[in-house]
C-alpha cells in the first residue's frame, strides 16, 4: 500500500438529510491512494449513501468532497467519472438484452463511420479481460450469464471508463466462495500493479479481514471510527457496528422425529429461460422440523428448482408433493394456499413491489383474509397499518415509516420486509433462497434466528444459499447440486467444507483420495 500522505479522497463534514431520515451525520473521511478501504455498518447506517455522494448520485445537504485535492462543485456520475471514480452498485445496472461488450462500451461505442463497430467493441473488451483477469466472453448476452459474471461486466465497465478509484457496493453478496477468492485476487492485482484505490462497502467481516488495509465503521449515520485492519478482529468490528456484542454462535438443535416428509421432489426435470435443461432428474425430501440446505455454485439449477417447487416455472417431468398432495403444475397462488412460503433470491424482481409501500408489501396476497378485508372487497386500512407497524417493529425494519416505498429502502431492509411477510403467514413448508444476501451481521443473525424459530415450530425448510458458512450454521442436512443434479448428501456437523466444495464443482470423486 502506498505511504502517500495526501488523501486521494477527502470527505469533510458530510451531512445528508432525506425526508424523515438523517442518513449521514457530519461524516469526515480520508481515503489514500493505492489502498483497499472497507466501509462497514448495519443496513441503514449510511455507508451506501456516503459512497453514492462520492459517485455523484446525491448532492450532500452539507459538507464538501475533494478528489486529489480538487473540490467537487457539481455532484453527478458523469463528473465523478471525469475524476476517475467508478462505482459498481449492489443491484446491477446492465441491459439484459445487450451483449457483454455492448454493455461495457454503452454510450462510448466505437464506430466505423456512422455505424457501430461490433468487432472493435469485442476487441476492446477482450483486451480489458486479458489486462485485469476478469474472465467473461464479450459476445455473451447478459441475461444468459450468471450473476457473478454480470458483476464482472459492471467492474469492467467502470475500468473501461478510466476509473482509478473504484467503489464496490456489497461486491460478494452475489458470489460463491470460489468467485469471491477470484475477485479478491483481481482486486489485489489491480491495486498492486495499477495503484488503484478500491473502496468496498460490505457486511462480511471475514472478508474485511482478508482483503482490506483499513476499515471504517458507520453506525446510525455517523463514522464511529477508522482502524488499521491488522489492529482489529471480527468481534471488535461487529461490536462497533451495532453498539453491543454480536456472537454468531452455532445453534443447538435436536433432530426431527418426523417420519413423513412434508416436501417430496421426485425425478424433477426443468428447463431454463433458454429452453435448456437446468434441473435433471433431481430428487429430495424435506421433513417437518428440518432444514435441508442446497449448496452449489450459482447457475447450477438452484433457481429453477425453487421456481418449480413454488409453481413459478413449468415442470418438464417428474413430480412435486407438498403435505401429501401432488402440486405438480399448480400455480403459485394454489401452492401458497396449501401453506407454503417463498423467499425468492431476487427481492427486487420477484420478491417485492418497489413502488408500493411497506404496508402493501407486507399484506400482499392476504388482502382477502377476514382480518384485512370485509368479505374480500373492502380493505381494512387501519388493521393493515397496525399489522405493518407490528411487523416493522418485530423485524426491525428501518429507513422510514410504513408508507415508505420499498424501493427507497436499503437492500437489507428490503430483505427484512420480504422475510417479515413470508415468516408471518403460518407456513408449514418454506422455500428460502439467499436469505441473508446483502445484509449486515446484525440483520443476518436476526434472520437466522427467525429461520431456526420456524424450524422449531415444525416447519419444513428448503434452504438455498451461495454462502457455505450460512448453510453450515443452519442446515440439518446438506445436498450439493451440480449441473442440475444432486451430487452428494452430507451431515454438516461432521463434514469438512472442502469436501462439500468438491461436490459443488462436480469433482466429488477427488474427495475419496484425500
Amino acid at each position: 500500500m502506498s505511504q502517500e500522505v495526501t488523501p486521494v479522497v477527502s470527505m469533510r463534514h458530510i451531512t445528508m438529510q432525506f425526508p424523515g431520515v438523517l442518513a449521514n451525520d457530519d461524516v469526515s473521511l480520508d481515503i489514500r491512494k493505492g489502498e483497499i478501504f472497507a466501509l462497514v455498518g448495519e443496513n441503514g447506517a449510511g455507508k451506501s449513501t456516503l459512497m453514492n455522494i462520492l459517485y455523484g448520485m446525491y448532492t450532500p445537504t452539507d459538507g464538501e468532497v475533494l478528489v486529489r485535492g480538487e473540490r467537487l462543485f457539481r455532484f453527478d456520475p458523469n463528473e465523478a467519472i471525469r475524476h476517475g471514480i467508478g462505482m459498481v452498485h449492489q443491484h446491477f445496472m446492465l441491459v439484459p438484452s445487450f451483449t457483454v461488450a455492448q454493455n461495457i462500451v454503452l454510450n462510448t461505442e466505437p464506430r466505423r463511420g456512422l455505424f457501430y463497430d461490433f468487432r472493435r467493441a469485442n476487441q476492446i473488451v477482450e483486451e480489458l479481460v486479458q489486462e485485469y483477469g476478469l474472465a467473461v466472453r464479450p459476445t455473451d448476452t447478459v441475461r444468459d450469464i450468471s450473476v457473478g459474471l454480470q458483476q464482472r461486466v459492471e467492474i469492467l465497465k467502470a475500468l473501461y471508463r478510466g476509473a482509478d478509484i473504484l467503489i464496490l457496493d456489497e461486491p460478494t453478496a452475489v458470489l460463491t466462495p470460489q468467485e469471491t477468492d477470484e475477485l479478491f485476487d483481481v482486486i489485489r492485482s489491480i491495486v498492486r500493479i495499477r495503484q488503484m484505490t478500491v473502496i468496498i462497502i460490505t457486511h462480511k467481516l471475514n472478508e474485511v479481514m482478508a482483503i482490506s488495509d483499513r476499515v471504517g465503521v458507520m453506525r446510525q449515520g455517523k463514522l464511529i471510527g477508522v482502524c488499521q485492519t491488522c489492529d482489529v478482529n471480527e468481534r471488535i468490528l461487529a461490536s462497533m457496528m451495532v453498539g453491543k456484542d454480536v456472537l454468531m454462535e452455532p445453534f443447538i438443535r435436536e433432530k426431527t422425529k418426523a417420519t413423513e416428509p412434508a416436501l417430496v421432489v421426485e425425478n424433477l426435470s426443468v428447463l431454463d429461460n433458454r429452453g435448456l435443461p437446468a434441473v435433471r432428474g433431481l430428487s429430495l425430501k424435506v421433513f417437518p422440523g428440518e432444514i435441508l440446505g442446497i449448496a452449489g455454485i450459482e447457475g447450477n439449477g438452484q433457481s429453477e428448482l425453487a421456481e418449480a417447487v413454488t409453481g413459478m416455472r413449468h415442470v418438464q417431468s417428474g413430480q412435486i408433493r407438498i403435505l401429501n398432495r401432488d402440486v405438480t403444475g399448480m400455480d403459485p397462488a394454489q401452492i401458497r394456499a396449501l401453506g407454503v412460503s417463498h423467499v425468492p433470491e431476487d427481492r427486487i424482481q420477484t420478491g417485492l413491489s418497489g413502488k408500493s409501500d411497506i404496508v402493501d408489501n407486507l399484506v400482499v396476497g392476504r388482502e382477502k383474509e377476514p382480518q384485512f378485508s370485509i368479505r374480500g372487497f373492502h380493505l381494512k386500512k387501519k388493521r393493515m397499518k397496525e399489522y405493518a407497524e407490528e411487523l416493522s417493529a418485530n423485524f426491525d425494519i428501518r429507513g422510514g415509516g410504513i408508507h415508505t416505498p420499498t424501493q427507497s429502502l436499503s437492500g437489507g431492509n428490503m430483505q427484512k420486509v420480504l422475510v417479515a411477510r413470508e415468516f408471518s403467514s403460518g407456513s408449514r413448508v418454506m422455500i428460502i433462497s439467499q436469505p441473508s444476501r446483502g445484509v449486515d451481521v446484525g440483520a443476518m443473525d436476526f434472520i437466522h434466528r427467525q429461520i431456526m424459530e420456524k424450524r422449531s415450530e415444525g416447519c419444513a425448510i428448503l434452504l438455498i444459499s451461495a454462502d457455505l458458512d450460512e448453510l453450515y450454521r443452519l442446515s440439518d442436512r446438506l445436498c450439493t447440486i451440480y449441473e442440475g443434479s444432486i451430487t452428494g448428501e452430507f451431515d454438516p456437523s461432521v463434514t469438512e467444507k472442502r469436501e462439500v466444495g468438491l461436490y459443488m464443482t462436480g469433482r466429488g470423486e477427488e474427495a475419496g483420495h484425500e
